[in-house]
């Protein structure tokens, strides 16, 4: 029997209400939170008024931190930290998308390691204790509620990247009401990046029959949800939920896989030119299914919802709008892409076929002709 296994340490809740219905489950965590947000969609889609109310109810003290940025850097989890030292928080929370999400798990890390300096963030194989995170999702892309990833922008790498350690959230709440908040530039931006994690967990090295179970369901979930990224049909509270669903469904194959080629050459777009994350990678998702074995192309294609990769390609211009640049600047940022992702071997190496340079140069700029 081929060797197989399944880890998930992240406990998941999901019903409707479920942050207010929640205090109890909170109040185990610590006397005070620090709540990361961003600047505004927490308070537009409700769930900073769910989690004040939880914790009133529970007797924690609470603080909030809302100033993360989309792809967060560095220098803000800094700020976050020293933030979160003087008011003497014990446990974090992250609630919106995969910012305020990845940012929390970040904080955490280095308020448990109040000497150390931002450089330890990417300091592998180091202590990687945290205080107690907990992960409420507000859009249908990330995943980070599952995961262990904390993905920075680094100014000193002129990149975005990973940190070393596997931060995995102690509990992830999951609600659909707050995703129907959502503009439509977000769902497609945020459901898109889902669609990538099943892709690229599904067509992965480190894929196992698990692992490939999990996606397919996702895809399927996916697929039931297109009419509402192409605004055929509108977002409804099944909907909303179901969305969320695919994307922790997403999450989770991906905490077992990690992501391939077109999360490694979407980076240097997002850092240099500001694509939002979903967006950025399903540009080069073209390049990459028809780079794999034909059978998986087809099938993940199919379970998805595409005949083609080029009905696959239509689409995703439909829903997500190509970066308007001149061409000259999006080939020397794709040029970009290809250098980072080719001096990553072990990005690179979760490909299941042969990587080179040329064959990233032609998944870059595959998605140019679709």
């Amino acid at each position: 029997m081929k060797k197989d296994s399944f880890y998930m340490p992240a406990r998941v809740l999901c019903q409707d209400d479920v942050v207010r219905k929640s205090a109890g489950e909170l109040k185990k965590f610590g006397r005070k939170a620090l709540i990361v947000t961003g600047k505004h969609s927490a308070d537009r889609c409700g769930v900073y008024a769910d989690l004040c109310a939880a914790l009133e109810e529970a007797g924690t003290q609470y603080c909030r931190f809302s100033d993360v940025e989309p792809n967060p850097s560095v220098q803000t989890i800094m700020k976050a930290r020293d933030y979160g030292l003087e008011e003497g928080v014990d446990f974090v929370i992250g609630a919106g998308g995969g910012s305020p999400m990845d940012a929390a798990k970040a904080i955490a890390l280095m308020i448990r390691h109040a000497d150390k300096g931002a450089d330890y963030l990417y300091t592998a194989g180091a202590d990687g204790s945290t205080l107690p995170v907990v992960c409420i999702p507000t859009t249908c892309g990330t995943g980070s509620e599952v995961t262990g990833v904390s993905v920075l922008s680094n100014d000193k790498l002129q990149t975005k990247k990973s940190i070393p350690f596997k931060i995995f959230p102690q509990l992830s709440l999951i609600d659909g009401k707050y995703l129907q908040y959502a503009d439509r530039r977000t769902l497609c931006n945020t459901g898109f990046d889902a669609l990538a994690h099943l892709f690229e967990s599904y067509i992965n090295s480190s894929a196992t029959q698990m692992s490939r179970l999990i996606a397919e369901d996702g895809m399927r979930i996916w697929k039931n949800n297109l009419p509402v990224l192409l605004g055929e049909r509108e977002l409804d509270a099944e909907s909303a939920e179901s969305l969320m669903k695919a994307a922790m469904l997403g999450g989770m194959a991906i905490a077992h896989t990690g992501t391939s080629l077109p999360h490694g050459l979407s980076y240097a777009l997002t850092y240099h030119l500001n694509v939002p994350h979903g967006q950025a990678v399903c540009f080069f998702m073209a390049g990459y299914l028809e780079a794999a074995d034909p059978d998986d192309c087809a099938r993940a294609l199919e379970l998805s919802g595409f005949e083609s990769v080029e009905q696959f390609g239509e689409i995703y211009k439909k829903c997500c709008h190509l970066p308007d640049v001149p061409r000259d600047v999006l080939e020397k940022t794709l040029d970009a892409c290809t250098a980072d992702l080719a001096a990553d071997p072990a990005k690179c190496a979760k490909a299941p076929f042969t990587v080179d340079r040329e064959l990233l140069g032609r998944i870059a700029y595959r998605s140019l002709t679709v």
